[in-house]
């Protein structure tokens, strides 16, 4: 989408398709129609190219890059809830295994939490902090215990009080 902008192609996914044009159209209308249709055909040729072979042979072949872009997306569902619920099982049964560094694992199940939000599946960043906590094992009793006795609880772990563990 970032692409898009800058190339100003999302232009054609922003406005409604003009009316067709008549022996009456005025030429501003003629413009806005000739825009319309060049961005909307760039969208199209942009991501007709990032789509697998494959795939782009399911998708009809539409003019208008609304109507591809959400043809495309209703198509995408039940991958994008396939993918939500893989990462969720990650999620909840990931376990820190002393090989990464305990911030690289707090950090991958950030990751995993932020990839959900993308996919509206946003949970609070406390619950995030206790899915985190029950992943480390107990050697990290300590740890877990000065936390949850913290008067101010935070929504995020720091990753820097781990610093100091792993260079022990």
């Amino acid at each position: 989408m970032l692409n898009l902008a800058f190339l100003d192609f999302d232009f054609a996914l922003n406005e409604d398709e003009p009316p067709a044009l008549t022996a009456e159209s005025t030429p501003a209308q003629h413009l806005l129609f000739e825009k319309w249709k060049r961005y909307s055909r760039m969208f199209l040729m942009l991501m007709k190219n990032s789509i697998s072979m494959p795939i782009r042979g399911s998708i009809p072949d539409f003019k208008n890059a609304k109507i591809y872009l959400a043809y495309v997306e209703e198509q995408l569902e039940g991958t994008f809830k396939a993918h939500a619920s893989t990462l969720i099982l990650k999620l909840v049964t990931t376990k820190y295994d002393g090989r990464s560094g305990i911030r690289g694992h707090i950090m991958m199940m950030n990751d995993m939490a932020h990839k959900l939000k993308g996919l509206d599946m946003e949970d609070s960043d406390g619950f995030l902090v206790h899915f985190i906590m029950t992943s480390l094992p107990t050697a990290y009793e300590v740890f877990k215990i000065n936390y949850n006795t913290q008067k101010n609880k935070r929504s995020c772990l720091p990753c820097h009080q781990f610093q100091e563990e792993e260079e022990h």
